[in-house]
This record gives structure tokens, sequence and C-alpha cells, in this order.
């Protein structure tokens, strides 16, 4: 049973028995996910009327929910998709920093690499949604609050001490760098100079993917948009521009591999002196929420690697988690069944 298509772009074609199997590995797998935890909270509520003090409407409060975001979702992906996940980050000693290591907890993962930090506001995404009865609630505002300074570096040298203690009995290392300053290429450099064992080291960095070059990445999962801004160009659907961003971005930064995430167009895998493939989206074109896809397309393809999958496929299951992903409202994720249950069903189509 095989996927894909044969293109200019793309020649190699992938077992999905094989991607099966590799997603069956994941179970148990021990994964330090280090980087800069958000909680996204919703607010929900349904529109009664317009103001009279402003062309405004009115929402009567229906229910706030507050859940993993940033490197928290890529680490609450982790833990769906059946890893043992070690969450590495700074969050304050506010509520949503509470609400984030309770929400762990009552997960069963260990959070005792989440330090809390007197006075630092934990970064928070409030979303406003709003709907009439019986009508899906739509996003009308996003307040964002940050901390007011990058962490101070005595905390990131205790962050720097418990991720090097443990990555030793790690199966991957994953990355997630959204630009709120719990890990930078210089630290991460001291957590990755005492590994010695070969294991993915993956990187989502938002903003600064250069800078981690020597940093011990091994792969690197960016979408188009970053890519675009790296290289000060726009790609849309030229190829050519980014084949060239592509293999520049993979040189660079001495990649073994690179994964383009490109929406609806799928995503683009880049590998050193193989010709770059270039994967469909799976399932509906048409997204529902694209919030936090990223994270999980991070942890399946990171497991994937860590449980013996190639690049191509790595990025294949990485594609159908994200497929499944962009379905969900919200900031979501996809458990190893949901994502064993797609892949069996792809096999199915292309048998009959």
């Amino acid at each position: 049973m095989k996927v894909g298509r044969k293109t200019p772009h793309d020649s190699a074609l992938v077992d999905l028995l094989s991607l099966a199997e590799c997603v069956e590995r994941f179970e148990g797998k021990r994964v330090v996910v280090l980087g800069d935890f958000v909680a996204d909270s919703f607010q929900s509520g349904d529109i009664t009327r317009v103001s009279r003090e402003a062309p405004v409407l009115i929402l009567r409060h229906r229910q706030t929910e507050l859940i993993p975001g940033g490197g928290a979702n890529a680490a609450n992906n982790f833990a769906a998709l059946g890893a043992r996940v070690v969450p590495i980050s700074i969050v304050g000693d506010d509520a949503p920093g509470e609400s984030l290591i309770d929400y762990f907890r009552h997960k069963r993962v260990d959070v005792s690499g989440i330090l809390r930090v007197k006075g630092r506001t934990t970064p928070t995404k409030t979303r406003f949604l709003a709907g009439w009865t019986h009508t899906v609630a739509q996003q009308v505002l996003r307040v964002d609050y940050e901390p007011a300074a990058p962490p101070a570096d005595s905390d990131l040298r205790k962050i720097q001490s418990i991720a090097k203690t443990k990555i030793k009995s790690a199966d991957a290392l994953a990355i997630s760098d959204y630009g709120f300053g719990v890990v930078t290429p210089g630290s991460l450099r001291g957590v990755t100079a005492g590994l010695k064992r070969d294991i993915p080291v993956s990187l989502d960095s938002r903003y600064q993917l250069p800078a981690y070059r020597r940093a011990g990445i091994t792969n690197a999962t960016p979408n188009e948009a970053e890519l675009e801004a790296l290289h000060h160009t726009s790609i849309g659907r030229d190829k050519v521009a980014l084949e060239k961003c592509g293999r520049a971005t993979l040189k660079q930064m001495q990649l073994g591999s690179l994964v383009v995430t490109r929406g609806k167009d799928g995503m683009a895998l880049f590998e050193p002196d193989r010709s770059t493939v270039h994967i469909p989206v799976h399932g509906s074109n048409q997204a529902v929420d694209v919030t936090g896809a990223g994270d999980t397309v991070l942890a399946a393809y990171t497991l994937a690697l860590a449980s013996g999958a190639s690049a191509l496929e790595a990025a294949h299951i990485a594609n159908i988690a994200g497929g499944l992903v962009v379905m969900k409202r919200g900031t979501a994720t996809v458990s190893r069944d949901e994502l064993l249950s797609a892949i069996r069903a792809v096999a199915s189509e292309t048998t009959s």
C-alpha cells in the first residue's frame, strides 16, 4: 500500500502500513519540550444587542475556557499522541500560569520542569467568541497579555540546568520558540552540547530560525509565511521561490531535514542531496481553524523520527496529523488513535 503521487518534484511513495506501525511506536517515547508556554483563553458569549455607547456588540458571557497554547500546546499534542512528555518552561505566579500547571498535572504529566516566577506575566491570548443562539461562535476580538521583559538570566540558568538533566534519558527534544525568551540559541547550545546520543532535536521558531545554527538542531518545521519573512520574499504558488528559500535555509542551518507547512498547499520536505518532496494537504483544504496547527506538526514529525521513521515517512504522518487538527475549533490536539484511524482510512481508500 503506497501513498503519494509522482510529479517532477515528488518521485517518492510511502508505505501506509509502515506509517501505522510507526505511530503505534509513539506510545511511551520520552520527549522534552523546551520553550515558551502560552495560555489560550476563550471567552464565549451570546450576542444580545448592539451597545448604545458605541457601535459594538454586547455579549452575555456563557463560558471561559483556558487551555495550553504555544509551546504548551506542543507539549499537549505530544501527550495526546502517546508520548511521555517532559515540559520545561517559565510561567508567572498568576492565574494563567497556575491553570497551565494544573492542566498538565491533571494529565499526569511531570510538571517539575515548569518554573513559576513571582511577578512575571504568563503570556496569555484571550479570544472573545460571539454567536447567536444555535449558531457557531466566531472570534470578534483577541487581547494579548505579555511579560514586560525576557526572563532573568538566573531563571534561564535554572531552566538550562533542568533541561540538561532531563534530556539525558529523552528520545527527542522539541524547541518551541514563540519569542518570549524562555529558550534562546545561546541557552540551547548549552543544553545540546552535552548530548551523548543522536536524538531528533526539532525546532519551531517564529522569529529567529537562522540564529539556531550550530545549536544542535537536526530538523525544523517553519510555515511558509515564516520562510518568506526570513528571505524577504513572497512564495505563494511559486515553487521555484519555495525551492530556493527551502534549500538556502537547509544549507544555512545544516539541517538533516526541513519541513515547510503551506496551509491548503500541504507541505514541502527538504533533505540534503535529495529531491524536494511536495505533499498535498490531507483531507479538506477548507480549514475550520488553523490555531496551533504548527504545534501538532512539530509533535507528530518529532515523534515519528524518534520512533524510527524516515524524514519522508515522518512528513507524511505530520501532514495527516495537521490535516486532522485544522478541522477542529480552537487550540486542539490529535490523539494517537485518531491518527491511526486516519492512516488506515487512507490505506482502505487506496486499496479499494
